[in-house]
């Protein structure tokens, strides 16, 4: 899951428990879609990734930079993982509001399709829940 700074998922996936996490950041960044703006032309990645160790590799780390988004992966055995338990916690935060969700909490689902498509909708019940606790008033027909 790749959220953004307030915790909101931007791009969710689920994969094997044997598959290791640096190998799905890649379709993960993938899948964030375009972001509308006021102001100039549309986003269509984040300027910085904060990473926890696990994703400390050289190919990741030259991936986001050819992408110019900036990496700040905590690097093994050189740094310690705190310095960003301030950005990895809005993430832990998420994950558990997805946890929440009882049919996310065990994975019910024997096709990985299903089970995808209810973690897409506790995503959009969090980011519903997000934007009605901010106070914001939202209509579909705003966009268009």
């Amino acid at each position: 899951m790749i959220c953004d700074r307030n915790g909101l998922p931007l791009s969710v996936g689920i994969s094997g428990a044997n598959l290791h996490d640096s190998q799905a950041l890649v379709p993960l960044m993938r899948g964030i879609p375009p972001v509308r703006s006021r102001f100039g032309p549309r986003r269509r990645r984040p300027a910085r990734l904060h990473a926890d160790k696990g994703y400390d590799f050289d190919h990741l780390r030259g991936w986001l930079r050819r992408r110019q988004i900036v990496p700040r992966i905590a690097r093994r055995g050189v740094e310690n993982s705190s310095r960003l338990g301030r950005h990895r916690w809005v993430v832990e935060r998420t994950m558990s509001w997805l946890n929440g969700c009882r049919r996310l909490h065990r994975r019910y689902e024997r096709k990985a399709g299903h089970c995808l498509a209810f973690v897409g909708i506790a995503s959009v019940l969090i980011c519903y829940r997000r934007l009605c606790r901010s106070g914001h008033s939202w209509s579909p027909r705003q966009d268009g």
